[in-house]
């Protein structure tokens, strides 16, 4: 008999256990720089995942069947918007507890319009091919692609726009998971002043770079650029899953011809051939930027991580 009620004690543990485990609040972002900032939010009290695999890139991608269950079942979705993830507009629209970060009022957006003189001429010559190479997207991703103009997505790269987002998503945890409310807001004050240090730091690192221009391979990184001042002289592509356009190659490699970049930054999400051709033959060196933060540990200290992966990138380009 003793055994049995131990037994029976034993069977109650577990599965109050599991009871515990399956109430413990749940958040879905889409990609994973997302969910750096994200997982350093619900740090002890929450639990964090990102539905887009670090590899692909959000411009392109098509939801799986158990990508649709894992938002749906989620306690709050975290997104950019539809200027990024527009295959995600109809499954959020049933989905109530999520949070657009374009649609934020507190977020400083950079936008598309303001790069349009300094680069004047770069979206036009880019090929209505939306075939990347290697691939054909254009049947299988039909109007996934996010239209070169207003809001620039790529929020994450920019510390400041990264910090006002934190505090949107920390409005809405406490808002949805109102019993850690003091945890979610001693996350975000941490996770405020761990980035502003890291900018300071930057800053001294990136200055002296501020006059070396060089080409990215997609026009993705205008956040950080514009947080650090660098010299941006163009892109290859308004978008990474679109081919660039024979004159924006030609007066690309014009300019490495004459000295002007001391770099060319191509993605380890894609194949960039075209940026080894464009750079065989000159002095120019070649990088690797990844706005996707593939090999960044999530976690504490996670986003900082990636900023100084990205600082790190530029100085060893650049110098």
């Amino acid at each position: 008999m003793h055994r049995l009620t131990s037994l029976f004690c034993a069977t109650a543990l577990v599965a109050s256990g599991s009871a515990l485990a399956s109430d413990t609040f749940n958040v879905v972002t889409t990609v994973k720089p997302l969910n750096l900032i994200v997982s350093e939010l619900t740090q002890g009290v929450a639990t964090s995942e990102f539905v887009i695999p670090s590899g692909s890139s959000p411009h392109d991608y098509a939801l799986r069947p158990s990508d649709v269950r894992k938002l749906k079942q989620a306690d709050l979705v975290v997104w950019v918007g539809p200027e990024l993830e527009s295959f995600l507009v109809k499954t959020m629209a049933s989905k109530p507890e999520n949070i657009a970060l374009s649609q934020q009022h507190e977020i400083n957006f950079r936008y598309y319009a303001e790069d349009e003189q300094e680069h004047a001429g770069h979206e036009t010559e880019i090929e209505a091919d939306h075939a990347h190479e290697g691939h054909d997207h254009a049947s299988e991703h039909e109007g996934h692609h996010h239209n070169h103009n207003g809001i620039d997505p790529h929020l994450w790269l920019g510390p400041d726009q990264a910090v006002q987002a934190a505090n949107v998503i920390t409005k809405a945890l406490i808002k949805y998971d109102p019993l850690h409310k003091n945890t979610y807001t001693a996350n975000l004050s941490t996770f405020t002043t761990e980035v502003q240090l890291a900018v300071t730091q930057l800053n001294k690192q990136l200055k002296p770079l501020s006059d070396k221009g060089y080409y990215v391979f997609h026009d993705g990184y205008g956040y950080f650029e514009q947080q650090f001042k660098l010299d941006n002289l163009g892109h290859f592509t308004v978008e990474p899953d679109r081919r660039p356009g024979a004159k924006t190659l030609l007066s690309i490699r014009e300019a490495l011809k004459n000295n002007q970049a001391y770099c060319v930054f191509s993605e380890p999400q894609f194949s960039p051939a075209v940026v080894k051709s464009v750079t065989k033959g000159t002095n120019v060196k070649i990088g690797t930027l990844d706005p996707m933060a593939t090999d960044i540990v999530e976690g504490k200290g996670g986003y900082v991580r990636f900023l100084n992966e990205l600082g790190e990138r530029f100085s060893k380009c650049l110098n």
